[in-house]
């Protein structure tokens, strides 16, 4: 199959593609590329990439893709989409906090089908195979439909326990850089709102609800989910802050259990923290990802030299905590090594 042809429905569900969407506008083109190649580097899987970038983009997308090793090509396909809002003002949606940040919200209503769907920023980073957080569908129960991290661990330090001037999901407000969604089931349902007293549909509720609290939202499109998931609290599943982890979780002090027990499972460097000095932790692992050669060995060309990264990271409180950020990818690492270990015996048995 083709780079960017669909897939037929009827697959069996072993063949079945994760899908994995993201927005890319402006200067993004870079950071989008190494968030693509951390997904394909250790998933399992077949991936079907969905970007939504400016046409500008639209091209060196292409090419950069097609430039990957065939061994890495093989694992994904990909379909490029323009930015495109499906009510209200396409201006006014696109200038939402960040450029084009907003047509996540549209992502139900454009990929119509596609039953699944995992969005995340450009800025993420996979240091474990998509397919473990692809297993948290199998979790949600018979209300839920869509999933993603606290913003804060501890409402005393949390931006929307401090300053927010509208409804949010819990203490601390929700973070929407990964969101992981059953969009046949966001389709579908009808969500409590303050606009009516009855249900709206996703589509319905986007715009009125974006007029209603536009005076009132500092972080754009992640309020307006915050807002919904206020109103629907049964139909969110929460997943812990190892698989959304971001500067907050480690500059402070280390507040995110679950990354010191596991290790942290996806990088969020969010406040600009993989191109400048303030969080060199971050940095490193951006970069190290950034230049390792695809068909290198994974600890010779990514594991050690980060390691030795880390090293000089150590003055800040981040850098303290070296064992947050590798435990993960090590274990992840060492089951690639295995899983291809087992696919060559099983070769070499045909003979």
């Amino acid at each position: 199959m083709k780079p960017g042809e669909q897939k037929h429905p009827k697959e069996p569900p072993s063949l079945q593609c994760m899908h994995l969407a993201v927005v890319a506008c402006g200067d993004r083109l870079e950071e989008t590329l190494i968030m693509l190649k951390s997904a394909v580097l250790f998933s399992s899987r077949r991936l079907c990439f969905h970007i939504f970038a400016e046409d500008s983009l639209k091209p060196q997308f292409e090419t950069k893709l097609k430039e990957w090793p065939s061994s890495y090509t093989k694992k994904f396909e990909f379909n490029i989409y323009p930015i495109t809002f499906s009510v209200g003002n396409a201006q006014e949606w696109k200038k939402l906090f960040k450029p084009c940040a907003a047509q996540r919200l549209f992502l139900p209503v454009i990929l119509k089908d596609v039953d699944s769907l995992l969005y995340v920023d450009t800025d993420v980073l996979f240091l474990r195979p998509i397919d473990d957080i692809w297993q948290l569908l199998r979790e949600f129960n018979s209300t839920q439909l869509a999933a993603m991290a606290p913003e804060h661990e501890m409402p005393k330090i949390g931006w929307y326990s401090r300053f927010a001037r509208h409804p949010f999901y819990g203490s601390t407000g929700l973070n929407s850089g990964v969101m992981l969604m059953n969009l046949t089931r966001i389709r579908s349902a009808r969500f409590k709102n303050s606009l009516i007293p009855g249900g709206l549909t996703w589509e319905e509720m986007l715009y009125p609800l974006y007029q209603k609290y536009k005076n009132y939202i500092t972080w754009g499109d992640q309020d307006l989910l915050n807002i919904i998931f206020y109103f629907n609290p049964e139909c969110l599943y929460v997943f812990p802050c190892q698989w959304n982890y971001r500067p907050d979780h480690c500059m402070y002090g280390s507040n995110c259990r679950g990354a010191e027990d596991e290790g942290v499972s996806i990088l969020h460097g969010n406040r600009g923290v993989y191109h400048d000095d303030k969080q060199p932790t971050f940095k490193a692992l951006y970069e190290v990802i950034r230049d390792f050669p695809f068909e290198d060995n994974l600890f010779q060309s990514l594991y050690y030299p980060l390691q030795s990264r880390f090293l000089d990271t150590v003055h800040t409180l981040c850098g303290r905590i070296p064992q947050v950020f590798l435990k993960q990818i090590e274990k992840t690492m060492k089951k690639v090594y295995e899983n291809r270990v087992i696919v060559y015996l099983g070769a070499n048995h045909k003979y």
